[in-house]
């Protein structure tokens, strides 16, 4: 256990030790002001703008503002802990892995040396996302900050799910809400949604069969969910179900009287499992084929050319097969 993550106090300490110092607040008495072209317009050096982002980041210090950042980095540190660098208006902010709220169990079949390098992963994975945090530390001249996401989340989620005094939650089931992608894979999306992370899989992410979801979901992306069911045991442990795909109507049924038995129509497939080659048709149409009269072995990504036999109306889909493969993904 002495690999252990490090706290933000000794987080503060090696963050200090480790940047370069900065020029003193002081701000240099200028003899005189700039002269603009415009005579309207104020303009300001780089130095005045900094100064007074980092005098909104000492008010944000003493009020535990939740602030918004960009995960752009992973540092290990020289005392052996993970730190996530976030970036607020060009300033470096440190957190803890242990401050990131990457929740894994920790069992006996999951020892602390994996449990490390699985959060690790998942941070990876989170790059290039937005995140809440509250800054816990700040060094007026290095002008260091070490901050914690869990606790932005925490208080957010003390303002979203928790009931008000008629015991209604801004946040509840049956409501379309706002929420942030923060780490994409190919058959499932994770989001945060108000302070509470949750994976939502493929199927639930769109009324198209979709074979990649990084096709429609990037990192940093802003969608609209609708929440499912929540589970709250206390703040530390609250768990949202939520989907996509109901936030859009559902025109599969629409579509599907399109489709005519003996029809030939394009398509695209987005995936095979155990023989079985999923379409996706040109006219809106999920698609089963269990064949290919085509001598080249389909794949994933290929033009096709779909001939339906049999429309299947209590699952949505036409059933048929591959006649030919207009255009491999080579």
């Amino acid at each position: 256990m002495a690999n252990k993550e490090m706290t933000a106090e000794q987080t503060t300490a090696e963050v200090k030790k480790d940047t370069i110092d900065a020029p003193a607040l002081e701000k240099r008495s200028l003899t005189a002001s700039i002269l603009t072209i415009d005579s309207d317009r104020a303009v300001e050096t780089q130095e005045n703008v900094e100064d007074t982002i980092w005098h909104d980041l000492q008010n944000a210090y003493r009020t535990k503002k939740i602030l918004t950042g960009q995960l752009g980095g992973i540092e290990r540190m020289e005392g052996g802990g993970t730190i996530a660098i976030v970036y607020y208006k060009k300033f470096r902010v440190a957190i803890p892995l242990t401050e990131m709220m990457i929740h894994l169990p920790e069992d006996e079949s999951h020892n602390y040396g994996e449990l490390s390098q699985r959060q690790n992963k998942i941070l990876g994975n989170m790059l290039g996302c937005e995140i809440d945090f509250i800054i816990k530390g700040l060094d007026n001249n290095s002008r260091s900050l070490v901050a914690s996401r869990k606790d932005a989340m925490l208080k957010k989620r003390q303002i979203f799910y928790l009931p008000d005094a008629n015991g209604n939650s801004r946040v509840c089931v049956d409501r379309v809400v706002q929420a942030r992608v923060v780490a994409v894979a190919e058959k499932v999306v994770r989001v945060e949604i108000f302070g509470v992370e949750t994976s939502i899989l493929a199927r639930d992410l769109s009324w198209d069969w979709l074979g990649n979801a990084n096709e429609m979901f990037h990192v940093g992306d802003q969608i609209l969910v609708r929440i499912l069911d929540i589970t709250a045991d206390d703040l530390e442990h609250i768990s949202v179900r939520a989907d996509v795909k109901s936030v859009n109507g559902d025109t599969s049924k629409a579509n599907l009287s399109k489709c005519k038995i003996q029809g030939k129509y394009a398509g695209t497939i987005t995936d095979i499992h155990k023989g079985t080659v999923f379409v996706r048709l040109s006219i809106g149409v999920n698609a089963i084929a269990h064949s290919c009269y085509d001598s080249r072995t389909p794949g994933k990504k290929d033009e096709v050319s779909f001939v339906v036999t049999r429309i299947d109306e209590d699952r949505n889909v036409a059933v048929g097969l591959i006649s030919r493969i207009i255009r491999q993904n080579i």
